[in-house]
């Protein structure tokens, strides 16, 4: 089974557009983990077991598990994941961006040790910062394009003088990767919730990618608008998948003993409003 495959299969199972971000910080643990490091990978579960009929995806963000010495629990957790959620595609939030073999490193790392379906990739090096992860048939690779930060400006927004029709960077990254850069079928671009417009825009552009939309939620991004930009059928086939991504939102909704219900309760809520959003 393909990433794009796994995607499908979840949206039809579990009826969601929801990504569940899985960025655990031991200070915002609920108490008996408050602080904690050590509980990561406990903590994750019990949102990941309360959730997995929810999601179309789950997103660790592996800088969270890194920088507590965590990356065991992370292998754990990514065990946990295809044992108890198969039915859901996870997506690595890595944003690696090298290249040659140093690249080739990295995706062993992606795909190899930690099992993920997907990645998310910074393309500004060039095609060589994704090519050896397109050598894993069947793994998905998600392009930074236009993120939701107010310093993405300072590079995707600027036009580019040297290319026929002086595009955007951003227009230009969607237009690679509904084109060139995608020998396999394997790509999807990140584009920030915070901006509707473009969303829609990168759409035009890349009618057929998987488009990762992250910050919806606490970032403020608008859910309805979101789909409405991105999200595409006809005759009930899903032809422009969009997978929006709720973090800190869900994990955090409660910081009692509840945590795992309250992180349910939220996330069906934005299940069910990203479903009624694409339906209308």
């Amino acid at each position: 089974m393909t990433f794009l495959e796994h995607l499908q299969g979840a949206e039809r199972q579990n009826g969601s557009l929801l990504c569940v971000g899985l960025d655990p910080e031991p200070s915002k643990f609920p108490a008996g983990m408050k602080g904690d490091a050590s509980k990561i990978y406990d903590f994750c579960a019990q949102i990941v077991d309360a959730t997995a009929d929810l999601a179309i995806s789950f997103k660790p963000q592996i800088a969270y598990f890194a920088a507590h010495r965590a990356e065991a629990q992370l292998e754990k957790l990514m065990e946990h994941l295809r044992r108890n959620a198969p039915q859901v595609p996870v997506i690595l939030d890595a944003k690696r961006g090298d290249i040659g073999a140093t690249a080739e490193q990295y995706a062993k790392e992606a795909f190899e040790r930690y099992g993920a379906d997907a990645v998310t990739l910074s393309p500004f090096m060039g095609f060589d910062s994704v090519q050896a992860y397109l050598t894993y048939h069947g793994k998905g690779a998600f392009l930074l394009c236009r993120t939701s930060n107010p310093g993405g400006d300072d590079l995707q927004n600027q036009r580019l003088a040297s290319v026929e029709g002086q595009p955007l960077m951003y227009e230009h990254i969607a237009q690679l990767a509904q084109g060139p850069w995608n020998l396999n079928g394997q790509l999807g671009l990140v584009v920030g919730a915070t901006y509707p417009a473009e969303i829609e825009r990168v759409r035009s552009l890349a009618p057929t990618l998987p488009l990762l939309i992250p910050g919806v939620g606490a970032q403020g991004g608008d859910a309805v608008a979101t789909i409405k930009a991105g999200y595409r059928q006809s005759n009930g086939v899903t032809t422009g998948a969009v997978i929006v991504s709720s973090s800190r939102a869900i994990l955090y909704a409660s910081s009692g003993d509840n945590f795992a219900q309250a992180a349910r309760q939220e996330a069906m809520r934005t299940r069910d409003l990203l479903r009624t959003a694409a339906q209308g």
